[in-house]
């Protein structure tokens, strides 16, 4: 890491993120207000990055996750609302992940998301996943007030 980038982490907040999974998804909730500027970049090795600004203060973190997810760009969707930003990425192998990151350590602004929370032995119960799968069961009605709220595929990069 370069002392640039050393001292824009250390200068940049970390916005909340909500998570769930599925066998073959993780659903990633950033609650930033307003974002601009998003930058999210996806590595088939399992890095998530993430940057945008709200409110004039810059917002960032990158995740290693617990495993690899898909390279191509497309199964990276993402939704862009008033309030927050959800991605949906593609794990390499459908296979229950028993956490969100490789590291066990404890991130404070990492929560469970319960409400798109679904157990494995439930998971033939939940409703069947399809590609526009970012409102089912988030609680937040965002309809009303989002209405140009738009679904952009980000590239990763390799």
């Amino acid at each position: 890491m370069s002392q640039h980038d050393a001292l824009s982490m250390a200068c940049s907040r970390q916005p909340e993120v909500l998570w769930a999974q599925r066998s073959e998804k993780i659903y990633l909730t950033i609650s930033l207000p307003d974002a601009k500027d998003v930058v999210l970049k996806t590595e088939p090795q399992g890095l998530f990055s993430f940057s945008a600004v709200s409110h004039g203060e810059p917002f960032s973190f990158t995740l290693e996750l617990f495993d690899s997810i898909l390279p191509e760009g497309s199964k990276t969707k993402t939704k862009m609302s008033l309030r927050n930003i959800i991605c949906s990425i593609q794990k390499e192998k459908k296979v229950w992940w028993k956490r969100l990151l490789k590291s066990e350590e404890k991130h404070p602004y990492i929560k469970v998301d319960w409400n798109k929370w679904c157990d494995e032995d439930e998971e033939s119960d939940a409703p069947v996943d399809s590609d526009d799968d970012f409102d089912e069961g988030n609680g937040r009605d965002e309809s009303e007030d989002d209405d140009d709220g738009m679904l952009c595929e980000y590239s990763s990069s390799a």
